[in-house]
C-alpha cells in the first residue's frame, strides 16, 4: 500500500511539473502587445532594452527633446506617460488615443510637466504605456540633465610656431564627461570628439582652414555634455596663445661692410626665403649666414615662409 501511495505521489509531481512547464512555454509564446521600442534624445535611437537617453530641455539644441517610439501588434487605445523612476507620473503625452497596428508611433517629450509646463527636476524618468487594464513601464531610461559642464583647469600662456603638422596642445579638466569646446572670441572653432574629463585639445593656428596672422590670440575653453548643455561664456577658461611663423634673433644686427654675419632663424618650416638689399635666396637650417653689403647704411633683412614674413634691421658700417 505504501508503495502504491508513493507511486501516485510521484506521478502527481510529474504531472504537475509537466503542466507548469507547459504553461511556462505557452506564456513564452504569448508576444507582448508592444514591440520595437526606441528611446532617444537625438537622431540616433536606443533600440535595446535598458538603453538610456540623456537630454536637456533648456539646451536649445538637437538633444532638447526626448523621443519615444514603439509599435503595437493590434489597434488599441493607449495612454502614453512619463513617470519619475520609482515615483509619480510627471507628464501625459497622449491620453486614451486609438493607435494603429504595426505602424511606428512617435511621441516627443520636451522635459516639462503637463500641469505647470516648467522643466522637470534633473533625474531619471521612464516612458509608460497603458493599454486597457495593463500598464507597461519601459526599461529604457530617460535622464534629464540641465547643468552645464564646468571647466576646472586649463594650460597657461603658450607659444605656437605654426606650420605644416604643427599645433599647440591645451590641457583641460572637466567636472564630468563632455566634449571639449574651443572658442576664438565668440566663435566656436573646435569641438572635441572624446569625452574624457581630463585630456588635451590641439589648435593649429587656423580659422576656417586658413592660417591666421602672427600675433596674440585668446582662446576660451568650455565643454558640451552628453545632454547638450554647454559651458556659459562667463565660466569658460581662457588661454593666451602667441602665434608665430618665423622669428629672427637678434632682430637688430651690426655688421662690417662686406663681412659675414649670422642670424638664428626659428620656424616650423623646412625652408625659408630671405632678402637683403638686392640679394635674395632660399635656405634651410636654424642659422642663416650672409655677407653684409659693401656700402654702409641701414638695411632690412626679410625672412619669409608660407606667406608670413619677419624683419631684422642690419646696420652696416666700415
Amino acid at each position: 500500500m505504501q508503495r502504491v501511495l508513493t507511486s501516485v505521489t510521484l506521478l502527481g509531481l510529474l504531472v504537475a511539473t509537466a503542466a507548469a512547464f507547459a504553461i511556462t512555454e505557452h506564456l513564452k509564446l504569448i508576444k507582448s502587445p508592444i514591440f520595437g521600442v526606441q528611446v532617444s534624445s537625438g537622431p540616433v535611437f536606443a533600440r535595446h532594452s535598458g538603453a538610456k537617453a540623456v537630454f536637456s530641455p533648456v539646451c536649445k539644441c538637437q538633444t532638447s527633446v526626448a523621443r519615444i517610439r514603439f509599435r503595437l501588434r493590434h489597434p488599441q487605445r493607449a495612454t502614453v506617460s512619463i513617470v519619475e523612476e520609482g515615483g509619480p507620473k510627471v507628464a501625459t503625452l497622449v491620453d486614451n488615443q486609438l493607435l494603429g497596428a504595426h505602424s511606428l508611433q512617435h511621441f516627443p517629450w520636451n522635459g516639462r510637466t503637463e500641469v505647470v509646463g516648467a522643466p522637470v527636476p534633473d533625474g531619471v524618468y521612464n516612458p509608460q504605456v497603458k493599454l486597457g487594464d495593463h500598464t507597461y513601464t519601459f526599461a529604457n531610461k530617460i535622464t534629464v540633465d540641465t547643468v552645464p559642464p564646468g571647466v576646472h583647469a586649463t594650460g597657461p600662456k603658450r607659444d605656437l610656431f605654426a606650420g605644416p603638422g604643427r599645433s599647440i596642445a591645451v590641457r583641460y579638466e572637466l567636472n564630468e564627461k563632455a566634449h571639449p569646446l574651443v572658442y576664438l572670441g565668440n566663435r566656436k572653432i573646435i569641438l572635441g570628439h572624446q569625452t574624457r574629463p581630463s585630456s588635451k585639445i590641439k589648435w593649429n593656428g587656423k580659422l576656417d582652414g586658413r592660417s591666421l596672422p602672427a600675433g596674440t590670440y585668446v582662446l576660451s575653453i568650455g565643454a558640451r555634455d552628453l545632454a547638450g548643455n554647454e559651458t556659459p561664456a562667463a565660466k569658460r577658461k581662457q588661454v593666451t596663445v602667441v602665434l608665430r611663423y618665423i622669428e629672427l634673433a637678434p632682430d637688430r644686427i651690426s655688421a662690417r661692410s662686406g663681412r659675414p654675419f649670422k642670424v638664428h632663424v626659428t620656424t616650423a618650416s623646412r625652408r625659408y626665403a630671405w632678402r637683403l638689399g638686392q640679394r635674395h635666396g632660399e635656405r634651410r637650417g636654424r642659422i642663416l649666414r650672409l655677407r653684409a653689403p659693401t656700402t654702409p647704411g641701414r638695411y632690412r633683412l626679410v625672412v619669409a615662409v608660407n606667406g608670413h614674413a619677419t624683419t631684422a634691421v642690419v646696420r652696416v658700417h666700415k
